[in-house]
């Protein structure tokens, strides 16, 4: 008993990474399929012990999986999705392309599981921005407790939520300045080695980047539309692992201790407050990890009931791929019977 799992973009860094996941927590697929662009074709990637052959997405027969998950970007998954959800195969998409859509519900296992239900509008389940899965992870068991009115949100975003090439750039530049080769800009505005850069995806009317719109309209959509939010999206020369400041105002009282505990006893998340030197956790040392880690938990004396915190994440993991195939499961056990 098991299911067919498709992976769309299964040669990127996303796509990879849902293939170890998959394997690492013994998800249970009788057949695995890697898709990916024809110019990926013929590749070779691993599923635990085994190497897949990358296919081409244009020519495979979605009737053959019950679940896809898409790592492609939006408009591999804008031509492709329709077509697998139709062939009666589960969609679940990394891209921001039906994170918005009314008819397809927008999915963090931790904080909104029951809404995984929809999914039969469309026969598709979108998945968060990396940055907004772990931020409404962290944020769910305080607003359970205080009610969250408004929070404030600085992001410290790496380079691998760019991409492969944009992971290259931050290498070939730090190398670059070493050695005082020319100094070469493809996949960021700005030099991002020994940099920072507050921009993330494009602008927009209001002054605001994409990044930052699609942190605060998700998180209203996944955790409750009524909280008030702004952001500051920044990329780090970081290859893996984003990190967020986040200062958020309750409207019931809400002291530290109380925000401790709550977050200790949460699902996905690992506290790690000592107030010390080095106490806390940064994004070298979330890489690989499943869990969003807290630290810097501590009072906002500018507003009556006010906490801050430092939050981070394996991006590739949590912020896409590991909530993914966190869908996957929870589809599987509440939803989609087995094959035989």
């Amino acid at each position: 008993m098991g299911y067919r799992i498709a992976i769309a973009g299964a040669t990127g860094n996303v796509g990879r990474e849902i293939l170890n996941i998959l394997s690492e927590r013994g998800f249970p697929a009788t057949e695995v399929f890697g898709l990916a662009s024809r110019r990926s074709q013929g590749k070779e990637i691993s599923f635990g012990d085994q190497t897949l052959k990358a296919s081409a997405m244009e020519n495979f027969d979605w009737s053959k999986a019950d679940i896809a998950l898409f790592a492609c970007g939006s408009s591999a998954t804008k031509e492709f999705a329709p077509k697998a959800a139709a062939a009666g195969c589960v969609v679940i998409d990394n891209s921001s392309l039906y994170r918005m859509d009314e008819d397809v519900p927008l999915i963090v296992p931790e904080v909104n599981v029951e809404a995984l239900a929809g999914y039969t509008k469309k026969n598709i389940i979108a998945n968060p921005n990396c940055s907004t899965a772990q931020l409404v992870v962290a944020l769910k068991p305080l607003h359970d407790i205080a009610q969250i009115k408004r929070v404030v949100v600085s992001t410290y975003q790496s380079v691998s939520g760019a991409g492969n090439a944009a992971m290259d750039e931050l290498f070939t530049q730090t190398r670059g300045i070493f050695v005082n080769d020319e100094m070469v800009k493809e996949n960021f505005t700005k030099q991002i080695a020994f940099n920072v850069i507050p921009h993330i995806d494009v602008f927009m009317d209001d002054g605001s980047t994409k990044e930052e719109w699609k942190m605060v309209v998700e998180t209203k959509k996944i955790l409750d539309p009524a909280i008030e939010m702004t952001t500051t999206c920044v990329r780090v020369p970081v290859f893996v692992g984003h990190s967020e400041a986040v200062t958020i105002e309750f409207a019931k009282p809400i002291d530290e201790k109380q925000a401790r505990e709550a977050l200790r006893e949460a699902p996905g998340l690992l506290v790690v407050d000592k107030r010390e030197d080095g106490g806390y956790v940064t994004p070298v040392e979330c890489v690989g990890d499943y869990a969003t880690f807290v630290s810097r938990i501590r009072k906002d004396p500018t507003v009556e009931n006010g906490l801050n915190i430092w939050v981070v994440s394996d991006n590739l993991r949590k912020g896409a791929a590991l909530n993914a195939v966190q869908i996957a499961e929870e589809l599987v056990e509440r939803h989609l019977k087995a094959k035989t």
